[in-house]
């Protein structure tokens, strides 16, 4: 146990406690840190700080550095005096050393150490309970007596006085200890419950955990994917780069020798020429008649059309072979193509429509792609699972994965396509695609286009540049999306939502014939 003198050192001189998180000013004393932060906190904008202790002046605020030596100190003095670091009641008796109380008496309103319990009074009407700051809480408001009795009616602890003459007379009453096992009996089975519960949550997140955990392994997995290919891309980009500019540097070293030397003879049959306009020019000044008519080869001299075919011919035969690198480039783009479609598509899924489902007021072609307005009824069986109105599911469905088909809707001016869940009403005016919270879906109706889902339209501004219509379902993400397949592609609306049910492509075909092209999965 602490004597007072240490105890004494031990106390903060602003809160006057036993010391909590002790930290150091730069002048020696110390401090509770919060004690000290409020007081720096109020020095704020006062031109400096000061010591509360010793009033050293500091121009800016002290940084405040944790004394260990004295938080252990602490630490180990409170270990030897169980109780009193939490409770901090000591004995009412002790008024020189403060000393844990061990029980505090509700009649005295005295609480009491190990020494003074052992003389205290041991009559019944002297009280003992567990240590207690608030022992007026422990007796009754208006007869200053021991609460020792629970009203039933009123939900409240009261005094004997209470029972017998107060505004608690004549009601249902228990005992204290009575009433605390029913009430612990009944926080029993809330406890359970609650454990229960925080069960359920602790399995939801432990089943969430591994979700995460395989999304981002297969997000590893796929980053690790993406990148060999796009390195591989790169590589092979880059040996493709070096070998076609390769080639039209060789094409162009070939060209330019063919022209040089072309030239190298054109600038030979130049010279040669000129030789022959001088001699043709001096013959030509020449008086004397017979020395012109006596030279020889003079034929010879004007014969220059052969050689200037000849040179034509060799200056036609070089230059840049154009077409092959063009060809190339062609080739380099169709393998682009190929890796996109690699990189997007892994195994291909055909979509089929399920007849079971299709309104007998529609028609389905033999290969179940394409489904039209039909002139009359088709008598197929009336079961549960089939549509009143002009709709057909499509055999498959999607309860993962990411997927992609396209639909020709060129055949049609009033149509709808989308997405449903298989429990969608078949029968009500509420199973149209878009007109109820299981189904999403773009629309065309006349010259107007719109998307719908749960009965809430959204138009869209402007016709549709194409009449292929590619729907994309990424069901983890919970996204549908629409798209016009022109040039660029063009994204055209994304439903987001949390799916609880597979997934079917639903067409709807209020006039003409639209067809599914076909699916991929990705």
């Amino acid at each position: 146990m602490a004597s007072a003198g240490l105890r004494e050192e031990l106390e903060c001189s602003i809160c006057l406690s036993i010391y909590t998180d002790p930290v150091t000013l730069r002048c020696g004393h110390n401090f509770c840190r919060g004690c000290i932060h409020r007081v720096l906190a109020t020095q704020e904008g006062s031109g400096g700080y000061s010591c509360p202790e010793c009033r050293e002046k500091f121009q800016e605020r002290p940084a405040l550095q944790r004394n260990i030596t004295l938080c252990n100190i602490v630490e180990n003095v409170l270990s030897t005096q169980p109780g009193q670091g939490e409770s901090q009641i000591f004995c009412s008796h002790c008024i020189h050393t403060p000393v844990p109380a061990v029980k505090s008496c509700l009649l005295c309103e005295v609480s009491l150490c190990e020494n003074h319990l052992r003389v205290h009074k041991k009559s019944p009407e002297h009280v003992l309970c567990d240590p207690t700051a608030s022992l007026e809480d422990r007796k009754c408001s208006i007869h200053k007596k021991i609460l020792e009795y629970y009203c039933t009616e009123d939900f409240s602890c009261i005094c004997v006085s209470c029972c017998l003459i107060g505004e608690h007379k004549g009601h249902q009453m228990e005992s204290l200890d009575e009433a605390s096992e029913k009430k612990k009996t009944k926080l029993q089975d809330f406890l359970q419950e609650v454990m229960t519960l925080r069960e359920e949550n602790e399995k939801r997140v432990q089943s969430l955990e591994e979700r995460r955990r395989k999304a981002q392994e297969k997000a590893a997995d796929e980053t690790e994917r993406v990148t060999a290919l796009f390195r591989d891309l790169r590589r092979w980009l880059e040996e493709l780069e070096e070998r076609v500019l390769s080639d039209i540097t060789r094409q162009a070293e070939r060209v330019s020798s063919h022209y040089n030397d072309v030239i190298r003879q054109l600038e030979i049959k130049k010279a040669e020429l000129s030789r022959k306009m001088r001699h043709i020019e001096e013959l030509c000044n020449m008086t004397d008649p017979l020395t012109v008519l006596q030279e020889s080869h003079t034929g010879d001299m004007c014969d220059t059309e052969e050689g200037d075919n000849e040179d034509r011919d060799r200056h036609d035969g070089g230059d840049l072979d154009v077409a092959g690198v063009s060809h190339t480039l062609h080739t380099l783009s169709d393998i682009i193509s190929g890796v996109n479609v690699c990189f997007y598509t892994q195994e291909a899924a055909d979509i089929s429509l399920d007849v079971n489902t299709a309104s007998n007021k529609l028609r389905i072609s033999d290969d179940r792609k394409s489904a039209s307005r039909a002139d009359s009824s088709q008598n197929r069986p009336d079961t549960a699972e089939r549509f009143l109105y002009y709709q057909v599911l499509s055999s498959q469905s999607f309860s993962s994965g990411r997927h992609y088909w396209e639909v020709d809707v060129g055949g049609s001016g009033s149509w709808r396509v989308g997405m449903c869940y298989p429990s969608i009403d078949r029968r009500e005016g509420q199973s149209l695609i878009g007109c109820n919270n299981k189904s999403w879906g773009l629309d065309r109706s006349g010259d107007q286009y719109s998307v719908r889902h749960d009965s809430k339209e959204i138009q869209l501004p402007d016709k549709l540049p194409s009449d292929r219509v590619r729907i994309y379902l990424d069901y983890e993400a919970g996204q549908i999306s629409f798209y016009a397949l022109c040039d660029p592609i063009r994204h055209l609306h994304t439903f987001t939502a949390t799916f609880t049910e597979p997934l079917h492509t639903v067409l709807g075909v209020w006039g003409g014939c639209i067809k599914i092209s076909g699916g991929n999965q990705k």
